[in-house]
C-alpha cells in the first residue's frame, strides 16, 4: 500500500514532464558552451528550479481540475482525479515543493530566478482563469517553452539568436494547438472537461497548426543560414539538420491527426520509435557539427 501510494505521488508530480526543462539548455548547446565545466553545475541547478517549479505547477493544476479531470477519459485516472491522493496531502504537497524551489531560486543567477518566477505566476493565473480565455490560452502553454529557453540564456548569460526565439515560439504554439486538437477530437466531453474548447473547432486549430507548423521549419531553417550562425559555428553544414526537423514536423503531426497522440509532448518523443531515432540523430548531427567542426561533413 506504501509502494501504491508513494508511486501516486511521483505521478502526481509528472516527473515523466520534466525532460521539457530541457529546453533551459539550449542556449548553452548553441553557443558552444554545454561542456564547459564552468557551467555545468549552474545548469544542473537552473534545469532543477524548472523541474521543481513544473512539478509545483501541474499539482495545483490538478488541485483545480480535478472535478474536470474526472470527466476525461485518460485524466480521469490521475492520483487526485481519482480520489487516490486527497486534496488536503496535494496541498501540503504544493507548499512543500514551493518551498523547495524559493530555496532553489536563491541559488541561480536574478534574472534567471525572475524569469522561472514569471512561469510560475503565469501557469497560476492560466489555471485559474486565463486558460478560459480563447487563444490566450494557447500563449499561456507557449510561454513555458520560451520561458525556459530564454531563462537557459540569462542562466548562463549569452545572447540568443533571433531566429532561434522565432522557432521556440512558433514550436512552443505548434506544441499547444497540437494539444487542444488531440483533446477536442478524442473526449467526447471536451468541451465540458475545457470550457475554452467550446471556442475553437477543429478546422480553426489545423489552421493555427498548418502556420505554427510552417514557421518552425522557415524560423530554424533561417537561422541554419544566417550569417552569425555560419561566422559562429565556422560552417554552413548546420542547414542539413533542417531535415530533421522537418520530419518531426510530420510525424508530430501524423501522430496527432491518425492516432489521436500529442496531448503529451515527451509521451510522444519518448514512446514513438521513428520520434525516437530523429531525435537520436538530431542530437548527434548538432553536437558533431557544432562541436566538432573541423570534422565538417562538407569541406
Amino acid at each position: 500500500m506504501k509502494k501504491q501510494s508513494f508511486f501516486n505521488y511521483i505521478k502526481l508530480l509528472r516527473i515523466t514532464s520534466w525532460p521539457k526543462n530541457f529546453f533551459v539548455c539550449v542556449p548553452a548547446v548553441f553557443s558552444k558552451h554545454i561542456f564547459s565545466s564552468e557551467y555545468i553545475l549552474t545548469i544542473i541547478i537552473g534545469f532543477l528550479t524548472f523541474s521543481i517549479a513544473s512539478s509545483t505547477v501541474y499539482v495545483f493544476n490538478d488541485i483545480v481540475d480535478a472535478s474536470k479531470d474526472a470527466l476525461h477519459p485518460l485524466k480521469k485516472n490521475r492520483p487526485l482525479a481519482s480520489g487516490l491522493i486527497t486534496r488536503k496531502n496535494a496541498i501540503v504537497l504544493a507548499l512543500f515543493l514551493f518551498f523547495i524551489f524559493f530555496g532553489l531560486t536563491t541559488q541561480v543567477p536574478f534574472y534567471y530566478g525572475l524569469i522561472v518566477w514569471g512561469y510560475l505566476i503565469i501557469n497560476f493565473l492560466y489555471s485559474i482563469i486565463l486558460k478560459q480565455i480563447v487563444i490566450v490560452d494557447l500563449f499561456c502553454i507557449a510561454s513555458g517553452f520560451m520561458l525556459r529557453v530564454l531563462g537557459g540564456a540569462l542562466l548562463i548569460s549569452v545572447v540568443v539568436s533571433n531566429w532561434l526565439v522565432l522557432t521556440t515560439l512558433f514550436l512552443s504554439l505548434f506544441l499547444a494547438a497540437m494539444k487542444r486538437r488531440v483533446e477536442i477530437a478524442s473526449s467526447p466531453n471536451a468541451s465540458e472537461q475545457r470550457e475554452v474548447l467550446k471556442d475553437y473547432s477543429l478546422i480553426f486549430i489545423d489552421q493555427i497548426s498548418a502556420l505554427t507548423g510552417s514557421g518552425v521549419i522557415l524560423s530554424y531553417a533561417l537561422y541554419t543560414v544566417a550569417e552569425r550562425t555560419v561566422t559562429v559555428f565556422g560552417t554552413e553544414n548546420l542547414v542539413f539538420t533542417t531535415m530533421f526537423v522537418i520530419f518531426g514536423i510530420f510525424r508530430y503531426m501524423y501522430l496527432v491527426y491518425k492516432k489521436d497522440k500529442g496531448e503529451n509532448v515527451i509521451e510522444v518523443l519518448m514512446t514513438d520509435i521513428p520520434m525516437i531515432i530523429n531525435l537520436f540523430f538530431y542530437i548527434i548531427s548538432i553536437l558533431y557539427i557544432i562541436y566538432l567542426r573541423n570534422s565538417a561533413l562538407l569541406q
